[in-house]
């Protein structure tokens, strides 16, 4: 079965099948290449183009929802649009006639809808208009609720497996798409790392929501243990971009309804601009190590390194985790459970022991 999907997936016709992943993604704009070996997606893979909620996990009561009233899509740039009123006030917003613009994106000329310079090294959140709100579709404070718009292409790498490039030019501060997958509790979370331990599997795909994470938040949903989306089952083609410690991608928290805090958006923005068929990359922890517990194996000879470190994430919050680095049919894998966990190629040892 799985070798008649292999054939149904790479000639494909104008029938579907069950589990071809292709049928799932033609009209998504993203296309499949293998032109290294025989790999193929992982069968029990779907494609996916908005969260899943799992058990456990529930959006807010309709009657805890809220949006901006704007009269004109314009007014949902100044700091009067309600949508706006929980972000931090900024010397370097820009005036008129006395009104700050707070909002993250361009809004007219050759860079309407790119994200603001300013925002792509802060690690403050992105509001965003949404649904529940009066403003149009077509509002300028809408550009990751409208969606990805940018052709990608999954391609089969040399040496780091599957990869993500575009198929056409993306700009600095282009929307690009986000991280999606099942959302998932705490504790199931750390289930499915243990599984993943025991199975000595190389690869997880979990992804802390904790940016709004605060013990002392009057919300239950924000003062505990974060959820976390695990992508690895479901998720889109974001789930196979690599690590680069010289990204062209960034992850940003997106917030529509602020409701919905604790099941926030996960958004990638380019952060440079990015050639057509240039493979988009991105800092899969964006941060540093604070300190390091304890280092063992000869590093040099056997590419071994087990540790424990902590990672200090400015756009999120601290967290413990086990960090191994080994030799794995010769590539240089990290593997971590954290805020931003996936398998991270790393070009030398001094990518990850603090200097």
């Amino acid at each position: 079965m799985e070798q008649a999907i292999e054939e149904h997936f790479y000639n494909h016709g104008k029938t579907s099948t069950p589990g071809c992943h292709w049928c799932q993604i033609r009209a998504f704009g993203l296309t499949v290449v293998n032109k290294v070996d025989s790999a193929f997606l992982p069968k029990n893979f779907e494609f996916i183009n908005s969260m899943v909620l799992g058990k456990g996990v529930e959006p807010a009561e309709d009657s805890f929802r809220s949006g901006c009233s704007c009269a004109h899509d314009g007014d949902c740039q100044y700091t009067g649009c309600l949508c706006l009123a929980d972000l931090e006030d900024d010397d370097d917003m820009d005036m008129n006639d006395g009104v700050k613009k707070a909002y993250a994106y361009h809004t007219h000329g050759a860079k309407a809808g790119l994200l603001r310079s300013r925002l792509q090294k802060s690690t403050m959140p992105l509001y965003e208009c949404h649904k529940g709100c009066a403003c149009s579709s077509e509002c300028p404070n809408r550009v990751v609720e409208r969606g990805r718009t940018v052709s990608l292409q999954i391609f089969r790498t040399q040496n780091r497996g599957w990869g993500v490039r575009s198929q056409a030019p993306i700009k600095q501060g282009q929307f690009v798409d986000r991280y999606l997958g099942e959302i998932i509790t705490a504790e199931e979370a750390d289930r499915r790392r243990a599984n993943s331990a025991v199975s000595q599997q190389k690869d997880v795909y979990l992804f802390a929501l904790d940016k709004f994470t605060d013990k002392d938040s009057l919300d239950p949903r924000l003062n505990g243990p974060p959820l976390e989306v695990d992508g690895e089952f479901m998720s889109g083609p974001t789930r196979f971009i690599n690590h680069s410690c010289d990204p062209n991608l960034r992850i940003f928290a997106r917030v529509g309804d602020h409701a919905d805090k604790h099941i926030h958006d996960l958004a990638l923005f380019a952060i440079k601009d990015i050639s057509r068929g240039e493979e988009l990359t991105f800092d899969y922890v964006d941060g540093v190590v604070e300190e390091q517990d304890e280092l063992d194996g000869n590093v040099e000879a056997g590419w071994v390194m087990t540790y424990k470190k902590t990672i200090s994430r400015e756009a999120g919050k601290t967290k413990a985790t086990r960090i191994k680095y080994e030799r794995f049919e010769n590539e240089r894998i990290l593997t971590a459970s954290t805020e931003a966990t996936r398998r991270c190629t790393v070009r030398s040892v001094e990518d990850l022991v603090p200097q």
